[in-house]
């Protein structure tokens, strides 16, 4: 009989997953696989969020496979070697499983490569699984990437995106197989209390509401912090729970201009996994280097600066926001997210891997190619083509949270203050600051430009 493992990694979903299908096309059974990789752990690929997150999605994939028959084979340990014990129980003559961009990710294809061709089996690696179009797929005639991302995205969106499949309608499981136990969330401590639920149905039907409330205002309200009406669709993006192909298919077929901006986001976050798959150290080194002299944990005072950055006490009233709202829900409004790291490092000038490890910790959604290559974008040592330009947060409220509801939902002891004073507490009278249990700036936004400008050599 022949056999084929499917080994699931950033993909845990059953619709247009070219891996499953080709495997169930061509084996008589399949072993649908995924391991929980104890090298991710100590890479720090992993969190209580994304820990509980990913309980939930094997637990919705283990449900979708036995609709069909199958069910989710779970080992743990090193990936390759209980990939090669499951290949070795079956008998089976093939594994599929989908193309990953990142340095761990691309050592972990090349070691399961040789060490299934010792056993004399094969591996398959579909690409175009985890983005829309393959990170290699489109490429300038004098690089191996795209390092501006409007000419990637003219190429991108001429390449268009390969044909979305279906769910397999029967998955037949070979027995026996041995399995762990599914993990659960209710196992995994330190989570956000406010963590949203993850799963390919969960994702699946917010798409569909999303696709019939939300994509065609996107171009209008994306940046309303207070609204929160962007799609919250970037845990089920991370961990594979919904296509890119399939999102950029439907709102491809749409014609609003909010349509049009959402799959230009899509298109950014293929850009940045094509950068990285071309590029891995910038994991974790600049991208391109600025001289920077980062302040570090190393110095009491950056330290003092850290801390209460990452507990949303800056006395910057959007920024802490902002913070505590990933301190809670464990995700942040984009907007959120590009103004408390320039706040971080243009302002405080502190490392930029400080803050992308941080983010790291607590982000649902938080994988290595978005995480790290905003981080770099907002740095300047990445891929924008304004190195230098810093957010001011007060302006940035004052544009995306005119009334200040956002800041009065996250940062409660600034409730009862209304107009320009719940962003600027700092300038009420003395007598009426007292009133409030909050911190002064940590620094004013003129010396933190002027220090900025001056380790950046800037007139």
């Amino acid at each position: 009989m022949h056999i084929s493992v499917v080994l699931f990694t950033s993909d845990l979903r059953v619709h247009d997953h070219p891996p499953l299908r080709a495997a169930v096309k061509g084996a008589d059974a399949v072993v649908p696989l995924f391991v929980l990789d104890r090298a991710i752990d100590d890479i720090g690929g992993t969190g209580p969020n994304r820990e509980a997150f990913l309980a939930d999605c094997l637990a919705d994939l283990d449900r979708r496979l036995r609709e069909r028959g199958g069910r989710l084979v779970v080992r743990a340990g090193d990936l390759v070697d209980e990939v090669r014990a499951v290949v070795e129980e079956t008998d089976a003559d093939e594994v599929h499983m989908a193309a990953g961009v990142s340095r761990y990710a691309q050592a972990r294809e090349r070691r399961l490569r040789e060490a299934l061709a010792a056993d004399g089996r094969r591996l398959h690696v579909h690409d175009a699984v985890v983005t829309a179009v393959a990170p290699g797929a489109v490429t300038p005639g004098n690089s191996d990437h795209f390092a501006v991302f409007t000419p990637y995205h003219r190429r991108w969106t001429a390449q268009g995106v390969r044909a979305v499949l279906a769910a397999p309608r029967t998955v037949r499981v070979p027995d026996p197989v041995r399995s762990h136990p599914l993990p659960s969330r209710d196992g995994v401590q330190g989570c956000s209390p406010g963590l949203a639920e993850g799963g390919e149905s969960v994702g699946r039907s917010r798409w569909k509401a999303w696709l019939r409330d939300g994509i065609d205002r996107y171009d209008t309200t994306h940046d309303d912090l207070a609204g929160d009406a962007t799609s919250k669709l970037s845990p089920h993006l991370h961990f594979g729970t919904l296509s890119c192909a399939e999102l950029v298919g439907d709102a491809g077929r749409r014609t609003s201009r909010g349509a049009g901006d959402f799959v230009r986001q899509l298109c950014w976050r293929d850009f940045h996994h094509q950068v990285l798959a071309a590029r891995p150290a910038a994991a974790d080194a600049d991208y391109r280097t600025r001289g920077d002299r980062w302040r570090t944990r190393k110095q009491k005072s950056a330290r003092e600066d850290i801390s209460a950055w990452e507990e949303g006490r800056t006395g910057y009233p959007v920024v802490d926001a902002a913070m505590r709202q990933l301190l809670h829900e464990g995700w942040m409004h984009n907007r959120g997210r590009l103004l408390t790291a320039s706040f971080l490092v243009k302002t405080l000038y502190v490392d930029w891997r400080v803050g992308a490890a941080h983010f790291r910790r607590l982000l649902v959604d938080g994988d290595v190619a978005n995480n790290q290559l905003n981080w770099q974008w907002v740095a300047g040592t990445g891929t924008d083509s304004r190195p230098n330009r810093v957010l001011n947060p007060v302006l940035q409220a004052r544009r995306y949270d005119p009334d200040g509801a956002y800041v009065r939902r996250w940062v409660p002891e600034l409730g009862d203050l209304k107009g320009a004073a719940v962003h600027e507490p700092w300038k009420l009278p003395a007598p009426e600051r007292a009133r409030y249990d909050y911190p002064e700036p940590l620094v004013e936004l003129a010396d933190g430009l002027s220090r900025f400008k001056e380790a950046r050599g800037i007139e």
